[in-house]
């Protein structure tokens, strides 16, 4: 072993819908921004102050397939993956670079009725989608080929 480790793990909402990109040879990624809070009360003002941290998450194959089918903005998600740096040329031709976690294992924590309220919220009717699963584990193995979903 090499002495190291690069492991993330977070419980959040996301901030927006789930985007999928799909590439030839049918791979596929998908990225959704994650929001986690950190709450306290300030000693001297006695205010109650909650500072919000935005996470880019970035998910791979038939897991982001089934992010995209079944997370919504607002839903609550637990990730666990590692960081990666990425940096790019912008179109201005400064250097851009961004952090993300790449996700290798998920659980929905938002039940289908606090999904079908989220999206009421929002002000779009729900859609004819089946019955979302109220908390799957869903380990993510991108060699897999065969379609062993658990639910």
């Amino acid at each position: 072993m090499s002495g190291t480790l690069n492991k993330v793990m977070l419980i959040g909402h996301l901030g927006d819908e789930v985007k999928i990109h799909y590439f030839e040879g049918g791979n596929c990624i998908a990225r959704f921004p994650l929001a986690t809070n950190e709450t306290y009360t300030n000693r001297q003002t006695g205010e109650k102050v909650t500072n919000t941290e935005w996470h880019n998450i970035v998910v791979r194959n038939k897991a982001a397939e089934i992010c995209e089918k079944y997370l919504s903005k607002g839903d609550k998600v637990y990730v666990e993956g590692r960081l990666k740096n990425r940096q790019w040329q912008g179109e201005d031709g400064n250097m851009r670079y961004t952090t993300e976690v790449h996700v290798q294992d998920f659980t929905f924590l938002t039940t289908k009725n606090e999904s079908l309220q989220n999206t009421q919220m929002q002000g779009t009717a729900p859609q004819n989608e089946p019955s979302r699963p109220s908390a799957p584990e869903v380990p993510i193995d991108d060699t897999e080929e065969d379609d062993d979903l658990p639910f």
